[in-house]
């Protein structure tokens, strides 16, 4: 694997619920300017090894770090490094304006209030949101709503991106898009983004390298480059036809 300087390392990660061992012995590291997409059936472990990296759970065994940051060590220092991206946002302010979220949560990562009104405004314009900045985010299209959670993961410039799913409730045009915005800024501008996904086409469009989580340990990986096809066959052997049923984008079978 490539060295993770910058990106993100993880080795021997585990965690329990109770009895349920929701994640074992994970290794995994993710470049600078690489994108790596984590697959496997629901309970496999995507968004608990995420909401670890983002300091949201706390692992019970292993380490994990982040732009070179220990995530239990240093919880503060990690989430000035990282964005994280959700497929179904919920916590925007509906009767706010696209901008004025912005500078809101700009505002909580300690920006004054100029430097947040300039961020949001050259975000705004990066995502394609300009004509639609002084609109109520509840007027926004779920697209829409999808690039302006990507602005806001990006309001500190972090270095690591983590996205749960970013284009779940989107349709295909709107999804390509985000995709496309994604991958300009990662491979671009030297991020680390590492992302779960249901959706096989959309792995195999983005990934430099594809990870298999199943019952909450690394399967298999799969180099850049695997079309889909590859990638239902691989899950075919890790987690069976009932498995795979619940990816979605994938091929019928």
């Amino acid at each position: 694997m490539p060295a993770a300087a910058g990106g993100i390392e993880v080795a021997g990660l585990t965690k329990r619920f109770g009895a349920l061992e929701a994640l074992t012995g994970v290794d995994l590291e993710v470049g600078r300017g690489e994108l790596v997409a984590l697959l496997g059936p629901n309970g496999a472990g995507k968004t608990t090894l995420l909401r670890i990296l983002g300091t949201t759970l706390l692992p019970d065994a292993g380490r994990a770090t982040v732009a070179g940051l220990d995530v239990v060590a240093r919880p503060q220092q990690v989430r000035a490094v990282v964005g994280l991206v959700l497929g179904n946002e919920r916590s925007f302010y509906w009767r706010l304006t696209g901008r004025h979220n912005l500078e809101f949560f700009a505002s909580l990562h300690g920006l004054d209030r100029r430097v947040a009104r300039d961020r949001a405004t050259e975000l705004l314009d990066l995502l394609g949101l300009t004509e639609a900045a002084d609109r109520r985010f509840d007027g926004y299209s779920s697209g829409m709503k999808a690039r302006l959670g990507l602005a806001r993961a990006l309001l500190a410039d972090p270095p690591v991106l983590l996205l749960d799913e970013p284009t779940r409730t989107l349709d295909p045009v709107a999804a390509a898009d985000f995709r496309r915005q994604v991958v300009a800024l990662a491979r671009d501008r030297g991020r680390a983004a590492l992302f779960a996904t249901h959706d096989l086409h959309e792995a195999a469009a983005l990934a430099d390298r594809v990870v298999v989580l199943a019952g909450g340990r690394v399967a298999t990986r799969l180099p850049g480059g695997t079309d889909a096809a590859g990638l239902e066959a691989a899950l075919l052997d890790v987690v069976g036809r009932e498995g795979l049923g619940e990816l979605a984008g994938s091929p019928p079978s």
